[in-house]
């Protein structure tokens, strides 16, 4: 699984020389999307929105895909890159179509929920490890692990249903499937919607495990008293 996994994720970063600069034409002839008819109404249909899209090693193209598709400006949160020039070059990429509107991570989220107010759909990938401060535990994959709950709030604030978007690698692109709205989401509990989205994503990597966004340490923080999942690589002299 390691090794498939090293290939999937160079092979995306390779994509992205097609998925940023190729012609759009050409680049929509390998994109291309799944779902029932109904989920594809539901994506189409006026109103505030919640694409939940987990860290595939497709994220990006599902990302362009959605821009290509969307009537209006895509709204995504994004983390600023530490280098200013790879910073520049994702950002120009990820906004390419024009069709996307930016919210970055460091803003809060005011913006956002008045921008879900005003029927913005809202690409949001919440499924990484962001430390102890602004997460609950619960499980993945059958391991506790620090998750941000705020497709429950972000959902329950806005007024907004959720569908998901996973993107997976395929010979010809990359294809991208959207769910229907979820059905009793979000609820009063935060702790199980955040437990359900983990099922929900779960579900999805059982497809293609070796497809998901392995790479980053989603089992970094751990309750308190738990030992560390990963340790420290020892390099001999």
């Amino acid at each position: 699984l390691a090794r498939a996994h090293f290939v999937q994720f160079a092979q995306s970063l390779l994509d992205r020389a097609w998925l940023w600069h190729a012609p759009l034409r050409l680049v929509e002839q390998r994109l291309r999307w799944v779902g029932s008819d109904l989920a594809m109404a539901q994506l189409a249909q006026e109103g505030p929105k919640i694409v939940f899209a987990p860290h595939f090693v497709g994220l990006d193209a599902g990302g362009l895909a959605l821009t290509l598709k969307a009537s209006k400006p895509v709204a995504f949160i994004f983390v600023p890159q530490h280098n200013k020039v790879m910073d520049a070059w994702v950002n120009q990429g990820r906004q390419r179509t024009g069709n996307v509107k930016p919210y970055f991570r460091h803003e809060g989220v005011k913006h956002i929920m008045s921008g879900l107010r005003h029927g913005e759909m809202l690409h949001l990938s919440p499924d990484m490890d962001f430390g102890p401060e602004e997460s609950v535990f619960v499980s993945f994959m059958g391991v506790p692990a620090a998750t941000v709950p705020s497709l429950s709030r972000f959902a329950r604030l806005g007024r907004a249903p959720v569908m998901s978007l996973v993107t997976r690698m395929t010979p010809q692109g990359y294809e991208m499937e959207v769910s229907e709205a979820w059905s009793d989401f979000p609820t009063a509990d935060v702790q199980a919607d955040t437990q359900r989205m983990n099922d929900e994503l779960a579900k999805a990597i059982e497809r293609t495990p070796d497809q998901y966004y392995w790479v980053h340490k989603r089992f970094k923080t751990r309750p308190e008293g738990e030992p560390a999942v990963y340790k420290k690589a020892e390099i001999s002299r």
